[in-house]
């Protein structure tokens, strides 16, 4: 048997383990997981066994398929040619069997950036799912949020139907402009989107979900992640490049893989590959590294292209999120942030303990909500060197947790990260609790607040004795954009402390960065969930910091002249 197509994967995972190709670290851990589950389950009696026929099988129906779109396409029937990098995908996901012959993995998870055709492969799977995979009654599905979305991959397949007449009439498969079938299985392939009235009732055999990054909510992925359970062998493929939203589907998705890439969860039914650079030490601009993040890098991606969106990203924020994203798939969170993550991350100290400040001067910024947004007082404590350590705490009523999609609130509450206070409306008297033992426990500089609702916790802090210096912050630019933009350069250049809390990590993240005409800048957020308030208190705090100690008034230098 001609196994060119195994051999290509084999030889490429082992030059990805040995560095002869360069790769990232995920990319490394997924080569390193098949050749060590090659070496482990070889023999009789294991529960897995790799099935180079039928590896061999998936490889050579899509290599049967034509291009549809680009330069390939141009020239007749241009057929794809698959790559080692393809090859390692497809061989390992087909390859794999469980001792009732049925495939081992059902889910797939492929990160990879824009232009490295993932649509293009998934198009052809699909077409194999439906016609030569042996499942009477495949039901086929392109889903994703939108119709448009979902269109993509279901169009790109019609497209190749329709260049492919010898293999409609070979495999007995028919389209019209609403689905792809094959007859004699009753299997049809379909688009669908998370607006579409056919959710309830799918028995999907294969759903291949496009750009999950783009998912707001779980709700499609979860209806068709439940629906497989009537088939023998399901697989649920995911697509995405990487976004900006780390409390989705997608991330968390990106997280469950690399826990399994990294031992620390166990999944054999669970494939993935994530392609990225090292975000932590490798440089972004540098060309040298994107090719780890690019497997067809100088084949659909062209390299002068990518380096015309570098140069275009090194003097545009946004452009530099969606280069960071779509070309070199590293997460950020927000499209247009403000704040460098990687900078931000790099701060970070998980020895940092609020206990150890007691009795320093502290400075405290709050930014209060009543309902639906979270309340974060955010404590910044001068230290050496001319750095602050920030610590938040951040509060939340029980009806809003209850009321969150995402999950990740609740996830806060179990690391105790975020407190909660019972019904609708965030209990004053616990955020007041908490103001009393800051009194007890450190020299409160000041406590700077936005005027917004703030009458209620004064009333209630001057009951119980509260004495701090009370500053009003009002959210206006001549007050904000100072502070924003020292944040930032203290953040940069590492003079900014802080605990790694998620929620202020998240908060941080999520502050998109608005110009005026005079240079000033002012925080935003993209979408009503995600929050900002932390950045908004730590700014606060910040701007009355600056005034004690980072501004100096020109008139105690040198006095008043009189001209």
């Amino acid at each position: 048997m001609d196994s060119r197509h195994v051999k290509a994967a084999l030889e490429y995972a082992e030059q990805v383990v040995a560095g002869q190709i360069a790769a990232a670290e995920p990319l490394q851990l997924a080569c390193k997981r098949q050749l060590a589950d090659l070496e482990r389950w070889r023999g009789a009696d294991q529960p897995y066994s790799f099935d180079e026929r039928k590896a061999e099988r998936i490889c050579t129906f899509v290599e049967a398929m034509p291009h549809i779109k680009g330069k390939w396409a141009r020239h007749g029937r241009g057929l794809i040619e698959l790559q080692p990098w393809q090859c390692f995908i497809l061989t390992t996901i087909f390859g794999w069997m469980r001792a009732d012959g049925t495939r081992r993995f059902r889910q797939v998870y492929i990160e990879v950036p824009r232009k490295n055709a993932k649509s293009t492969i998934t198009s052809a799977v699909a077409l194999f799912m439906l016609a030569l995979d042996g499942e009477e009654g495949a039901e086929i599905y392109s889903a994703a949020t939108t119709r448009d979305q979902a269109a993509i991959v279901f169009r790109d397949s019609m497209a190749m139907v329709d260049k492919s007449p010898e293999f409609c009439k070979s495999l007995g498969v028919s389209s019209n402009s609403l689905a792809i079938f094959q007859k004699k299985t009753n299997s049809r392939f379909m688009a669908l989107s998370s607006q579409d009235h056919r959710l309830d009732g799918l028995n999907p055999h294969f759903s291949m979900l496009d750009e999950v990054h783009a998912m707001v909510g779980r709700g499609l992925f979860d209806v068709l992640d439940t629906a497989m359970g009537a088939r023998s062998q399901p697989l649920l493929w995911l697509i995405t490049t990487a976004g900006s939203n780390q409390t989705g589907i997608c991330y968390e998705q990106h997280q469950y893989l690399r826990r399994i890439l990294t031992g620390s969860v166990a999944d054999e039914t669970y494939f993935g590959v994530i392609y990225t650079i090292d975000a932590a030490t490798d440089d972004w601009q540098d060309a040298e590294v994107w090719c780890k993040a690019n497997p067809n890098y100088g084949i659909s991606v062209d390299p002068a292209d990518l380096v015309r969106q570098a140069q275009k990203a090194a003097v545009m924020p946004a452009a530099q999120s969606a280069f960071l994203t779509k070309r070199l798939n590293v997460w950020i969170h927000a499209d247009s942030a403000w704040l460098d993550m990687l900078a931000w991350a790099r701060c970070a100290d998980s020895s940092l303990k609020l206990e150890d400040f007691h009795g320093r001067p502290c400075y405290i910024g709050l930014d209060l909500a009543s309902r639906n947004d979270i309340a974060a007082a955010v404590l910044l404590f001068p230290m050496d060197n001319n750095k602050l350590a920030m610590f938040g705490r951040y509060y939340l009523p029980d009806d809003a947790i209850e009321r969150d999609l995402s999950g990740h609130y609740d996830a806060w509450v179990r690391q105790e990260r975020l407190i909660t206070t019972e019904g609708a409306i965030t209990d004053m008297e616990v955020i007041v609790d908490d103001f009393v033992a800051f009194m007890e426990r450190f020299q409160i500089k000041a406590v700077c607040f936005d005027p917004w609702q703030i009458s209620p916790l004064l009333a209630a802090l001057q009951k119980r004795g509260v004495t701090a210096p009370m500053v009003e912050i009002r959210q206006t630019t001549q007050n904000i954009s100072p502070a924003m933009k020292e944040l930032e350069a203290m953040v940069l250049g590492g003079l900014i402390v802080h605990d790694g809390c998620p929620v202020t990590s998240w908060m941080m993240s999520n502050v998109v960065c608005h110009y005026d005409n005079k240079d000033n800048v002012f925080p935003l957020k993209e979408r009503s969930e995600n929050k900002i308030d932390a950045a908004l208190a730590a700014m606060f705090a910040l701007n009355q910091y600056l005034a004690d100690y980072g501004r100096v008034c020109v008139y105690d230098e040198r006095g008043i002249l009189a001209i």
